[in-house]
């Protein structure tokens, strides 16, 4: 009753299944062993990023508003996993404020960076940007891949139903 009251959702939630393969995904370890992912947060960020924000573009697809509220959902989960982790390391109530501040942006500015690529299927925009905040523009190479694995996810992610979709996400492969 008091979730009720305060407006608050079940942890259960669709966003929160959603974001759980988004994240389990990012954290394939080919990404790392076989793509020159680097093991660092900050790059585990980028994938995480990237794997929501495919899924959350899948979703508003879907032009519902169920499809609007589970995009929403899956993003408003992120963003509190994100102040999850802050305060799980160990920062404090005041620099959680100062730091969530910061990722948003650098949440924000991924997510149009990626977006507007991911819309055009435009490999070579996506991959600037992926070799930018992935790699650290150092990984060319590698960021193609991304950029192409990316565009093919959304591909996959299209064909599929929305149920399915939010579900068992059909991402590209990534087996090298």
């Amino acid at each position: 009753m008091l979730k009720k009251l305060l407006g608050l959702r079940d942890r259960a939630s669709a966003g929160r299944a959603a974001y759980d393969l988004a994240v389990s995904r990012a954290r394939d370890r080919a990404f790392y062993v076989d793509h020159g992912v680097e093991d660092r947060i900050d790059a585990r960020f980028e994938l995480y990023t990237l794997h929501v924000l495919l899924l959350v573009l899948r979703l508003r697809d879907e032009d519902t508003t169920e499809g609007r509220d589970a995009a929403q959902d899956l993003f408003d989960t992120y963003v509190s996993a994100l102040d999850n982790t802050l305060r799980e390391l160990g920062v404090g109530d005041v620099e959680v404020s100062k730091k969530m501040r910061k990722l948003g942006e650098a949440l924000y500015g991924r997510m149009q960076a990626y977006e507007t690529p991911l819309r055009a299927g435009d490999s070579n925009g996506l991959t600037e940007a992926l070799d930018r905040n992935v790699y650290g523009g150092h990984g060319a190479d590698h960021a193609a891949w991304l950029a192409r694995y990316a565009l093919e996810s959304r591909e996959r992610l299209a064909e599929q139903a929305f149920r399915e979709a939010l579900s068992a996400p059909n991402w590209a492969e990534i087996a090298a």
